[in-house]
């Protein structure tokens, strides 16, 4: 597998990871449940570690910008889809901007 290839799946993982973590940290219910703040805690420490990972292929600036804008992305849409927050125009245009701006950088370090 390309080393390359193989560095933005563990970037895509460690942003699943997050997301998950983030989840888990909804469900703890501010650390008072055990097992989703264990969750949350090893979610999180299981993305770091995947980014840091990835950084060994990718250059440090791009690995952040896409590893915290597709976290926060996903994250905005795991909690419009499973917890029904609010989507309503600006919020949706903001989560665009978001995924533009992630591909804006990538096509820039090339």
């Amino acid at each position: 597998m390309n080393s390359i290839f193989a560095a933005w799946l563990l970037l895509a993982i460690s942003i699943v990871s997050e997301v998950v973590g983030t989840v888990a940290l909804k469900q703890s219910n501010g650390f008072a449940k055990f097992v989703p703040a264990v969750c949350a805690g090893f979610c999180y420490v299981l993305a770091v570690w995947l980014m840091s990972v990835s950084m060994k292929q990718l250059e440090m600036g791009i690995t952040y910008a896409v590893w915290a804008g597709g976290g926060a992305a996903l994250t905005a849409l795991v909690g419009i889809v499973i917890y029904d927050e609010s989507a309503n125009l600006f919020k949706l245009i903001g989560v665009a901007l978001v995924v533009v701006a992630v591909v804006v950088l990538n096509l820039g370090s090339k």
